[in-house]
């Protein structure tokens, strides 16, 4: 009896014992795990610590070169500066001026230094070369001829403005083109010719103030010479773009290669790269064809028109050859539809000038440097004055030695 119970007591204990232990285990393996997330929050909390005091001091040294690098830009722009303030030949804005009319400042024309003679430009002395003659041609797209004065708003606008170099020593002939829609300063006036004014427009628009021959032609002249810093034009010339058919056959036609894009929508010849002679109305086409929805089309379009005034000058040499007369026909041809200040003798002597020079190629065009901007209503051009002096200086001037 005792045995048996001092074998349950004993097997009593040994399950007590055994009951506590797994308890014992239980509880040590519950505690583990904290012990073991303590350590990892912990070592958290450093690497997190770490991480901020490292990206403090980055963003620290990250402003401290930015700082730097802000630093020595300001003093590469003051150097900048100094160096523009004594080398700079920016010729300034002319007084007087209406600026409150445009919100470009590089559409207010210059100070009228190419109106003095003899010049200095850039420590060089330069004087108008007596030789070479400037003409400015229009190009009027009034469609009839020129031998009435027209009231305001009917006289037309000019299309093509180019200006000639005529090197009367050389016989050659050298052709800055002006884009139309150039912004400049031009003169206006009402239709009862009380008040004229002035406004800052595109130059094709100085042509339609006026009686649509001589006072036209001086207002396009007055507003050119203000764009190019006073430069003086000798002489001028306008003719209606309606002659052209007429010119265009005079010389058996004309042979050029389309060089716009979209032109078969005019004339399914005139796909660009293809060669075309252009007979009759063609010729127009060709020269006024543009793109009204295309930004810049009147840009695009003095591809053209350097063309075809290039090739015209090939097929009226070639024609020359069989008949001497051509040139004195041409202009008697186009008497009624032309406006000028020019004598017959001067305007021939120009175009005996072009036919005994070389042909003439892309080396024998300019243009007035500047860039287009499509506004909300129509296409524009600003002029760069400053790079255009240059180019006159380059095609009108001499240089002192």
């Amino acid at each position: 009896m005792d045995t048996m119970e001092s074998t349950v007591s004993m097997e009593n204990m040994e399950s007590m014992t055994n009951t506590k232990a797994t308890k014992e285990k239980s509880r040590r393996e519950k505690k583990q795990p904290k012990w073991k997330w303590l350590i990892v929050g912990i070592a958290a909390v450093v690497l997190a610590v770490t991480v901020f005091w490292k990206t403090k001091e980055l963003l620290r040294e990250r402003k401290e070169t930015e700082a730097r690098i802000q630093q020595n830009l300001a003093m590469l722009d003051q150097q900048d500066v100094m160096i523009s303030a004594e080398q700079s030949d920016e010729i300034p804005i002319a007084p007087g001026q209406k600026e409150e009319q445009t919100a470009d400042p590089r559409d207010l024309n210059l100070e009228p230094v190419l109106s003095e003679n003899p010049i200095t430009y850039k420590g060089k002395t330069y004087r108008r070369n007596q030789y070479v003659k400037a003409i400015l041609c229009m190009g009027i797209d009034r469609g009839n001829s020129m031998t009435e004065e027209k009231q305001l708003g009917d006289a037309g606008q000019s299309d093509g403005i180019f200006l000639i170099a005529q090197d009367t020593a050389h016989h050659t002939l050298k052709i800055l083109m002006i884009p139309r829609d150039t912004m400049t300063e031009i003169t206006t006036r009402n239709e009862e010719d009380t008040v004229k004014d002035t406004k800052i427009t595109q130059l094709t628009m100085a042509f339609a103030y006026g009686d649509g021959q001589k006072e036209s032609c001086e207002n396009v002249v007055s507003s050119t010479e203000k764009l190019l810093s006073g430069f003086t034009i000798d002489y001028y010339m306008a003719v209606d773009i309606s002659v052209m058919a007429s010119l265009n056959d005079a010389v058996g036609g004309v042979t050029v290669t389309v060089p716009t894009d979209g032109m078969e929508q005019r004339d399914p010849a005139f796909i660009k790269g293809e060669q075309v002679t252009l007979h009759g109305d063609q010729a127009e086409t060709f020269v006024r064809y543009r793109d009204i929805n295309r930004d810049f089309s009147a840009l695009y379009r003095m591809d053209q028109q350097q063309e075809y005034i290039t090739q015209y000058m090939k097929a009226l040499k070639a024609y020359s050859k069989k008949d001497s007369q051509i040139v004195t026909k041409i202009f008697d041809l186009i008497q009624d539809y032309m406006v000028t200040d020019m004598g017959k003798d001067l305007y021939l002597k120009i175009a005996m000038d072009a036919l005994g020079s070389g042909n003439l190629s892309s080396e024998n065009f300019y243009t007035i440097p500047g860039a287009g901007e499509t506004t909300e209503s129509f296409d524009v051009y600003h002029a760069d004055r400053n790079m255009a002096i240059p180019i006159l200086l380059n095609l009108f001037y001499r240089e002192d030695k």
